[in-house]
């Protein structure tokens, strides 16, 4: 057994969906396979999913501090040498009073580093670059953060072009679809009019209610399903995955997924448009665009529709797509990171947190 402890502070929840605890649960793992012991910091908003996912790793769930001191008492409490900090939502400070601790400190962004003061940045998007940062920057998919499920279900090989009549599609967009993307996307995929078999990943009952009022023409077929572990599965299966420009892109990219991508939030768009530019997935929009009244609003769908409607369509641009995706991630990214920060790591002291040096 490892004599390194880790603590990870990231929230999941409703409002603010499982991106967070994904990666670092992908990245719990890791420490956990080489007998590292990991606890978690926060909270899961009530998502049975998310509480699962930590129960069935053993993986302790600890109430989340939010001030700087209380990060440090917890470090100093649980004998932690190192703590990941993955939230939007926490105050900058406490990546800087737990490294002044002798906390090492990794702080995962998503391009803004909020100001932290830590000891590793680990920003895992599309050619993520950044000024100069006080500790070590980990950039780029080269670092992508995945669960094991990921890596057990990813092909040996880019999936070759296949003509099908009736493609089979898979919409998701993360663990609670916070912003109801699944009705919109939906209906766009329904109204392009081509035979498809699509299985839409439902998290609340209100979007299970706006699928179930949809009218699947002739030789079109849809099915709601609940967030299930089986995802890669339903992944790899899939001759299209509709989905959001969040984490989940790198889970779409390591099974070679020919997918089409809908930037739901703000702090996706820097990520969404790298991907397009890159031609690693297709673009539909925003989400905003896309739910807006009036004449923009039917432009954004009727244009998310004809990109639909012609990738269901191509099979070999399809595949040009998952074989570009596969080669972005390799599913290493867990461990690199992992060797990053067990590397920097010193040995504990008697009180168990790290000593400065």
């Amino acid at each position: 057994m490892s004599t390194v402890r880790v603590g990870m502070r990231c929230d999941a929840g409703p409002t603010r969906g499982v991106g967070h605890l994904v990666r670092c649960l992908a990245l719990a793992e890791e420490f956990l396979a080489r007998g590292v012991p990991v606890e978690f910091f926060g909270g899961v908003g009530g998502l049975g999913w998310a509480a699962r996912q930590l129960a069935e790793r053993g993986i302790p769930l600890h109430p989340g501090p939010d001030r700087p001191a209380d990060l440090v008492a917890a470090a100093r409490r649980h004998d932690l040498d190192v703590m990941v900090l993955d939230s939007y939502e926490l105050d900058p400070a406490g990546a800087g009073a737990l490294r002044a601790a002798g906390v090492l400190t990794v702080a995962v962004v998503d391009g803004d580093t909020r100001g932290q003061d830590a000891d590793v940045y680990l920003d895992q998007n599309l050619g993520a670059t950044h000024g100069p940062l006080p500790g070590r920057l980990l950039a780029g998919t080269t670092y992508a953060l995945l669960r094991d499920s990921v890596l057990a279900a990813r092909p040996a090989a880019p999936r070759p072009a296949a003509r099908t009549a009736r493609p089979r599609v898979l919409a998701f967009f993360g663990g609670t679809d916070a912003f109801g993307a699944a009705p919109v996307l939906a209906r766009a995929l329904l109204g392009t009019g081509h035979p498809m078999d699509l299985t839409v990943v439902v998290g609340r009952a209100d979007v299970d209610a706006e699928l179930a009022a949809l009218h699947p023409k002739r030789g079109q077929a849809l099915r709601p399903v609940p967030p299930t572990d089986d995802l890669p599965t339903l992944i790899t299966a899939a001759d299209l995955v509709v989905s959001a420009a969040g984490t989940s892109v790198w889970e779409l990219c390591c099974l070679g997924a020919p997918a089409a991508l809908v930037c739901v939030v703000d702090n996706q768009r820097e990520s969404y448009r790298r991907v397009v530019a890159d031609r690693i997935a297709v673009g539909l929009g925003e989400l905003p665009a896309l739910t807006a009244a009036g004449l923009p609003g039917r432009t954004a769908r009727a244009h998310a529709a004809r990109t639909l409607r012609a990738l269901l369509g191509a099979p070999e641009r399809r595949a040009a797509l998952a074989a570009r995706a596969w080669s972005t991630v390799d599913g290493r990214g867990r461990a690199r990171v992992a060797d990053e920060v067990l590397a920097l790591t010193n040995p504990p002291n008697r009180t168990g947190v790290r000593k400065p040096g």
